[in-house]
């Protein structure tokens, strides 16, 4: 460990703060995909553990879940089951770890040949697009495939609209650490708003146990969605960059070179491996905990240490898990209405970032073929294998990238 990470009592109570930060955000996927979120709480935990060990204890992040992974796992479980899903996001994990390699070997410069923003902009915006009609659905009182109708529609537009108004508020008008907790707060308002309409059944919550082992899921091998999932890893890796980038403004420490992106990298691959060994969500470098980083002032990588204990201790509260299951589905319809359009945005906004025009012939095919085939509902099938949706727009840009004659666009200094 390095001479910035101080461990010690005194960082019980700001470790359990980033925990708070980085909490909304890391209990929504697991409650948005089927998975279980004490399991997301322990892999959390661990996986900030292992990268911590990996990176020598010098960045001061949390892994927490990552919103790119949400529709593929929602589309995994209800197709193949959470177990054949996990293998799919063991997968993610190992390429995480080839990248790291490759970064070590190559240096960081031939994955922005390979994935530039013509590629990972577009599929990030599918990402967004794809999940839009899930958002919908649940934000009237409809499950997520709009096939059941669970509330009334009219109290369902009450609840979700106005969960959406008061984390949209929050969002822009929060000041300090109300700023970094938009999605808790809006969480929170929603579920005291859902209780005068008879959405919240807290049965499950008297019956769990006040202390239990997480019920993990070891995975099943899957090459369907395998295949499926890899794709959509991109986002998150080029995402990664970004990550680091910040928290290194914010510490004024290049990462970069000390312990390496090489080695953030490989920590974000080995936590993700070890979440779907267990039945977690992937877990990567967390943006909302470099704000508070950043609002805060508190840059020994030891309080990380903190934040992922509390996190392990707070899986084996069996009723934790039972009453974030009761979160019923408008609230998180309104949340998704912004986190799934936000997503949209942020593809959006790596294109214009990039600063090239978009009407030159190679990028908009590349741009065109990626969002149609992805949105469209565009597959190829041979037997029982199928690719279509994310995965396919990501494998689409990446190789048109690769085909296409002419220069790869390169993300700017």
């Amino acid at each position: 460990m390095n001479h910035d990470y101080q461990f010690s009592s005194r960082g019980i109570l700001p470790g359990a703060q980033m925990l708070f930060v980085a909490f909304g955000a890391l209990v929504l996927v697991p409650l948005l995909t089927g998975l279980n979120p004490n399991v997301a709480l322990f892999t959390a935990g661990a996986g900030t553990l292992l990268f911590q060990l990996i990176t020598k204890g010098k960045v001061p992040v949390f892994l927490a879940s990552s919103f790119a992974f949400i529709a593929p796992i929602i589309y995994g479980v209800s197709t193949w089951g959470i177990a054949a899903t996990m293998s799919g996001l063991i997968a993610a994990g190992v390429f995480y770890m080839i990248l790291s390699v490759m970064i070590r070997w190559k240096g960081s410069d031939f994955l922005h040949k390979i994935l530039p923003p013509v590629v990972t902009g577009p599929v990030i915006m599918v990402i967004g697009l794809v999940l839009a009609p899930v958002a919908v659905n649940m934000a009237m009182g409809k499950t997520g495939d709009g096939s059941t109708v669970i509330f009334p529609e009219h109290h369902a537009l009450i609840v979700s609209m106005i969960t959406l108004a008061c984390t949209v508020l929050v969002m822009i008008l929060g000041r300090n650490i109300f700023r970094l907790i938009p999605i808790l707060v809006g969480i929170l308002v929603g579920y005291i708003v859902a209780v005068p309409f008879g959405m919240i059944d807290l049965t499950a919550v008297g019956d769990a146990a006040w202390l239990a082992v997480p019920a993990f899921t070891l995975p099943e091998w899957n090459w369907q969605a395998i295949v499926f999932i890899l794709p959509i890893a991109i986002a998150p890796a080029i995402e990664h960059f970004g990550d680091i980038v910040a928290i290194r403004s914010v510490t004024g420490k290049d990462y970069f070179e000390d312990p390496g992106v090489h080695r953030t990298m490989l920590g974000d691959g080995v936590a993700t491996a070890l979440a779907g060994m267990l039945g977690g969500p992937p877990n990567t470098t967390y943006s909302e905990v470099t704000g508070a980083v950043a609002v805060l002032k508190v840059f020994n990588p030891a309080v990380m240490t903190w934040s992922a204990i509390v996190a392990i201790l707070a899986a084996f509260l069996g009723k934790t898990g039972a009453l974030l299951q009761t979160v019923p589905a408008p609230v998180m319809g309104g949340i998704m209405l912004l986190l799934f359009g936000a997503i949209m945005v942020v593809g959006l906004n790596t294109l214009v970032k990039a600063g090239n025009d978009l009407s030159d012939p190679r990028r908009l095919t590349i741009v065109a073929l990626v969002l149609v085939f992805g949105i469209g509902g565009m597959c190829f099938s041979a037997g029982e294998f199928a690719i279509e949706g994310i995965g396919l727009a990501g494998i689409t840009g990446v190789l048109l990238n690769l085909i296409l004659p002419g220069k790869n666009q390169t993300i700017p200094e």
